[in-house]
């Protein structure tokens, strides 16, 4: 039975796309890189392609993967003038022996592959940049610690795309963090893809790349034991590669939602965490039943089947309860 079970609320309209494209006998790679194609060319979401915030130097730089198993997967870094990175990595995997790309040569690679060149960076994105750049006392306001409170806020249904409003609502507040959209989807067939698409954290060192675009962090995908995707603060994710412990969780007898919580948990004890920190996990067997789990309240997934769309919490909260301290 198909499902497509994608991070944050603003990846609905993805999914909506991506269920047309298998109702019309699209595989589950066509739908997850049609849902990515679609998040990435919305100027509301504040944290992927078009609309996401640029690095430090006010240039946009977009990561992303896709993948069907260890032996099939592809991923693009650093794109600086193309807006979908996860088409650009599906064709590293289609049409190289590699698996990863970056930089200026990931572009040329688009280039000689007939992507077009895009603009990236939107006009509230670069008014944000321009407003983040009059203050220098924040040089990296993604390492900042006085940014207590502040971390991707899902609003649901009723949002735009926007997820970084946290305590304050004004100013700069709503931009001092990022997300990425995640997405799994299991198609009619019974074959498992997951794409990763981002345009990192806000004014980011240039060439800082985070959790999404790598194999085994952002994204793990293995028919046989089956596949996950996180979301959230990418140093913390990439520090227990975190999709491919939630995968070999699985291989290993684990339900999905111990999977997810097996890694939430692994993080939570392996780093001193902020207040601001959030991390989340969305995690599918072979058969389709998932779960997800976060770090903290926020998080929201989004899911499209044959009962239709709807957006979900997560199963467990580790932290469910804000007072409860930072570790």
């Amino acid at each position: 039975m198909p499902i497509i079970v994608s991070t944050w609320s603003f990846s609905a309209r993805g999914n909506s796309a991506a269920w047309q494209r298998l109702a019309l006998g699209g595989t589950s790679l066509d739908a997850v890189e049609l849902c990515c194609q679609v998040v990435d060319a919305a100027p509301d979401v504040d944290s992927v392609g078009f609309g996401g915030l640029p690095d430090a130097s006010g240039r946009v730089s977009l990561d992303g993967c896709i993948m069907l198993s260890p032996a099939r997967c592809g991923s693009a870094c650093v794109l600086r003038r193309h807006l979908h990175p996860v088409s650009v990595a599906r064709r590293v995997m289609e049409r190289t022996t590699h698996v990863m790309l970056a930089g200026s040569d990931a572009d040329e690679f688009a280039d000689r592959e007939g992507f077009a060149a895009a603009e990236l960076l939107s006009p509230d994105a670069r008014q944000a940049w321009e407003r983040w750049r009059a203050k220098p006392t924040e040089v990296d306001q993604s390492r900042d610690q006085r940014l207590t409170g502040l971390r991707p806020v899902d609003g649901g249904a009723t949002s735009d795309g926007r997820l970084f409003l946290g305590r304050e609502t004004t100013g700069e507040a709503r931009w001092k963090h990022h997300d990425t959209i995640g997405t799994l989807c299991l198609d009619a067939s019974g074959t498992l893809a997951g794409a990763c698409s981002t345009s990192g954290t806000p004014f980011k060192v240039p060439g800082r790349v985070g959790d999404s675009p790598i194999i085994g962090h952002g994204l793990y995908v293995d028919p046989s034991a089956g596949a996950a995707t996180a979301t959230g603060a990418g140093e913390l994710i990439m520090g227990v590669c975190g999709s491919f412990l939630a995968v070999e969780c699985l291989r290993h007898g684990k339900s999905p939602l111990e999977a997810a919580v097996t890694v939430i948990d692994r993080i939570r004890g392996a780093y001193e965490l902020r207040p601001h920190h959030q991390v989340a996990m969305i995690v599918m067997r072979p058969d389709g039943a998932w779960a997800a789990a976060a770090l903290r309240q926020g998080f929201l997934a989004a899911v499209r089947n044959d009962q239709g769309e709807q957006l979900v919490a997560p199963d467990a909260v580790l932290i469910p309860d804000d007072r409860a301290g930072d570790n």
